[in-house]
């Protein structure tokens, strides 16, 4: 089963990234991995680390890219010059730079798989890797050359090692942790929020291995597990845990009054509370260390000697953010990285929800995004999975690892100016499928099989948007064809459906005359679309095929909401993100 849900996830975005050409941010990190293959250079994208783009150029050393060492420019300028001016294929660079994302995105599927097996038991297992494998988002950019879910799978994983180290092999799993922890703050900066609970999440594990035990099992109560020992299967369960698993509660289960029993728990040694805490304390020094060491060798595997300008136009901050920013532990390039992201976030960005154009945020954007962009079956099994998480003594020792992170992470990207896409929240469907692992421990019969009946429907979900997975919505909103009406740019369009535009304008209208409004990265006539500009003349002058993308029709204004309007309904779609127009 492992293989065959992985076995479609890697078939699903295999077609995808062959099928859509690059979106907006793609081609920066794409030229940004090339400099750090031909230049060993830090010069370009500082405002993300270099581990996502390290990655990339993993698959990209296959393709040896051409990068002319007089260019000068942007990095929105270098990304177009690798993909389209430097003799490369752009379809060949954009596959490579993808491919180890993808491989990358399955591992993660097995963490999920072995997390969630870990909690429950092997169906428990099976029922989480289904909602990973089948969710919309996870396939949109486990298969893009993009950073979120490579960010979020290194999380998931620190996560998963500190749940481990609760029972066992403390001096194993807490230092692989470090080394998760250190690179997914490598990867994107977003993560940096979750450090203090990773860090009290490795100290736990070590106050928790100096708790009392559990007494055997004995003939009289086989029912009671060890502590460490996976428990044992609730009745109807099909499958048992073959992995490490909570022994159901951090308490000792019906210890015995004084004398009562001759098999009595007594107390590991009498530790000191003292000495716990110190122990406990070094533990999550060291995995903050660990962590902070992989921070800098991926910094230094790019540029051993990190000489590192400081990036024009670098953000001045004050305060209580600048504070921090100086007291991160990190390279100089790191820490402007995070300058850059403040500035992000005191600038005022516009957005589009529910077809209302506005500026700013709106503080509940990503949960109205996630409500639209979410299977509807998918959605009711997070919510199951809350309750079970809450009701059942055994899961409730896991609430910090899999509810409480996601949540805090969302409560903040809730407060970010950036109304983009559910990709900013890209670990709530990562995190939510281990959770839901823990319906099948439900002591009523009918709650693993609506489960699973649930389940099924989340795949047929999935697989009815099928390759176009960026622009789904459930069906409530209307489907993936109606996606372009609530969101726009990444939920819908993102500029990867150039490659699709220029093969239906080949096949379906050949020898019109196109005018092109394209919001993206791809360059047109790299893919032979010969379009012209209609604001750049009178509208009277525009006569033949309007192609306009669905987020620039969402966002039109002045001279483009005129010409829209006088171009009646769209004739035509292309990948569910460009509308067609015909003007006569």
């Amino acid at each position: 089963m492992v293989v065959i849900l992985l076995g479609q996830m890697a078939t699903a975005m295999i077609v995808t990234a062959v099928q859509q050409t690059p979106t907006i941010d793609e081609p920066v990190y794409v030229g940004t991995a090339v400099t750090y293959i031909e230049q060993h250079s830090l010069r370009y994208n500082p405002e993300h680390p270099p581990l996502g783009k390290l990655i990339m150029a993993a698959g990209l050393i296959f393709a040896h890219p051409q990068l002319d060492p007089a260019f000068r420019g942007n990095q929105s300028d270098l990304g177009r010059h690798v993909l389209y001016e430097a003799g490369n294929d752009p379809y060949e660079l954009m596959f490579l730079a993808r491919l180890p994302l993808i491989l990358l995105t399955l591992l993660f599927g097995l963490v999920v798989f072995a997390f969630a097996r870990d909690l429950t038991n092997t169906l428990g297992g099976l029922l989480a890797l289904t909602l990973y494998a089948f969710s919309p988002d996870i396939i949109t950019h486990g298969s893009l050359a993009t950073l979120d879910v490579p960010a979020i799978g290194f999380l998931l994983t620190a996560v998963w090692l500190t749940w481990r180290a609760r029972t066992a092999r403390l001096w194993l799993y807490l230092p692989l942790a470090g080394v998760a922890l250190g690179a997914a703050l490598a990867t994107r900066m977003s993560v940096l929020p979750a450090v203090p609970v990773i860090l009290l999440l490795a100290a736990w594990a070590i106050v928790r291995t100096r708790k009392p035990r559990t007494p055997k099992r004995t003939s009289d109560d086989p029912a009671t597990p060890q502590e460490g020992e996976p428990a044992t299967p609730h009745k109807g369960d099909p499958a048992a845990p073959l992995g490490p698993a909570s022994a159901g509660t951090d308490t000792p289960a019906a210890a015995s009054k004084p004398g009562s029993a001759p098999n009595q728990p007594k107390r590991a040694s009498g530790q000191p509370m003292l000495r716990t805490l110190a122990e406990a304390s070094a533990a999550a020094l060291g995995v903050a260390a660990v962590a902070i060491g992989v921070v800098w060798l991926t910094y230094l595997i790019v540029d051993p000697r990190l000489s590192f300008l400081e990036p024009l136009g670098l953000p001045k901050i004050h305060g209580l953010r600048a504070v921090l920013v100086d007291l991160l532990p990190f390279p100089e390039p790191y820490r402007d990285g995070m300058r850059i992201q403040f500035g992000f976030e005191d600038s005022l960005f516009s957005g589009f929800l529910f077809g209302r154009l506005y500026e700013g945020s709106l503080w509940y954007y990503l949960p109205a995004a996630l409500l639209v962009k979410t299977p509807l079956a998918m959605l009711v099994l997070w919510l199951g999975a809350t309750v079970a998480m809450i009701s059942v003594p055994r899961l409730r020792p896991a609430i910090p690892y899999v509810l409480v992170l996601p949540a805090l992470l969302l409560a903040i990207a809730m407060t970010g100016a950036r109304d983009f896409g559910t990709r900013y929240a890209i670990f709530m469907p990562i995190f939510l499928a281990v959770a839901a692992a823990g319906l099948v421990l439900i002591r009523r019969r009918w709650v693993p099989a609506a489960a699973g009946g649930l389940a099924v429907l989340v795949a047929l979900s999935s697989l009815s948007t099928f390759p176009y997975y960026l622009p789904y919505s459930n069906e409530a909103f209307g489907g993936t064809a109606r996606t372009h009406l609530n969101l726009h740019d990444s939920n819908v369009d993102w500029g990867q459906d150039l490659g699709r535009l220029a093969d239906h304008l080949r096949t379906a209208y050949p020898g019109e005359p196109v005018w092109l409004i394209y919001k993206g990265a791809g360059l047109p006539s790299a893919y032979g679309i010969q379009a012209r500009n209609p604001l750049e003349v009178p509208a009277d002058d525009v006569h033949g095929l309007l192609v306009v993308s669905d987020s620039s029709v969402a966002k039109a204004t002045g001279r483009l909401a005129a010409l829209l309007a006088t171009s009646g309904d769209p004739i035509d779609q292309v990948g569910y993100s460009i509308s067609i127009y015909r003007r006569p």
